[in-house]
């Protein structure tokens, strides 16, 4: 079971390296990461998007890249659609994320046409090593669904229950947020968080221990459930956060970064491949640290698990 973020750079995790199609690597750190994560055994990086480009990034930083497939692609989105090609033809079992913005490369990868959907809505999860929790904590969804409603958080928070699965956490904890640990009709965020943990007892939503509507401060700390006198099976000791919105879970996973000093790693769970999701102030270790999650997600998939 994964306990830290720096496994995923062990050279023993992989079996074998996992064929990405990275979508538009234009800039020197988006070849960069690529190429230390080829060097680490982790990815065959497959370059998709306008050669032109990749080759002049490359040559002002340095980076030879003559030992990579390079497709040549006319513009970023038909960058996206080449790489949700490599997939479908089995080529590629990673996109990853480059010099293209997330609206353009979800946009085009969603569409029914690409065939990468599967019977849920994708979603994003964070993977957070943060200094002062004992353990790696998963927020969802920070990136992609914006305004969620009931059923499509069943789906995001599926989604995550199954990353845990593939990072060895057999029944992970939850805890589905809101401003306070009780129903109140005034938050919608507390109705959903309660719908939600029936929709568990019924057989809707599987393999995790499920709790809310619970407020940060006692999902996270022991003593604050104690104070508020908050019996529950995963409070002090959650796995995952389920934010009440795109807002709230951007805002959180932004300030455990910066000012939590948490490192973390971000993937598009959901489609029929994982996709590394990035973003442009990402430093090159969390950059890493994403391309080998997603890299060993798609190894656990391909494993069956």
């Amino acid at each position: 079971m994964l306990t830290q973020l720096s496994q995923l750079l062990d050279s023993n995790l992989f079996a074998q390296p996992i064929a990405a199609a990275v979508v538009h690597p234009t800039t020197d750190i988006v070849l960069q990461s690529c190429l230390d994560a080829q060097a680490r055994g982790i990815i065959n990086p497959i370059l998709v998007g306008r050669r032109d480009k990749i080759e002049a990034a490359a040559h002002e930083a340095n980076l030879d890249i003559s030992g990579l497939q390079l497709i040549d692609a006319a513009h970023s989105h038909d960058a996206v659609a080449l790489s949700a090609q490599l997939v479908r033809d089995k080529k590629a079992t990673l996109i990853i994320k480059g010099s293209v913005h997330t609206d353009e490369l979800m946009g085009v990868l969603v569409d029914k046409s690409q065939n990468l959907r599967t019977d849920r809505r994708m979603s994003h999860v964070w993977l957070m090593q943060s200094p002062t929790y004992h353990k790696l904590l998963t927020l969802t969804d920070c990136a992609l669904n914006v305004l969620p409603d009931l059923l499509t958080k069943r789906d995001i928070l599926q989604n995550a229950i199954d990353f845990a699965h593939a990072l060895g956490i057999e029944q992970p904890k939850v805890a589905i947020l809101s401003a306070v640990e009780e129903v109140k009709p005034q938050l919608p965020s507390t109705i959903d968080a309660a719908a939600l943990c029936k929709m568990a007892d019924r057989g809707q939503i599987t393999g995790a221990i499920l709790d809310g509507p619970l407020a940060f401060d006692n999902a996270i700390s022991q003593q604050s459930a104690d104070i508020k006198h908050i019996e529950s099976p995963v409070t002090g000791d959650v796995d995952i956060l389920l934010v009440p919105d795109l807002e709230a879970g951007n805002m959180l996973g932004k300030q455990l970064i910066y000012l939590g000093k948490a490192k973390a790693a971000g993937l598009v769970m959901g489609s029929k491949v994982p996709i590394v999701l990035t973003s442009r102030s990402d430093d090159e270790l969390d950059r890493l640290y994403s391309i080998a999650l997603g890299a060993f997600v798609a190894q656990q998939s391909k494993q069956g698990r």
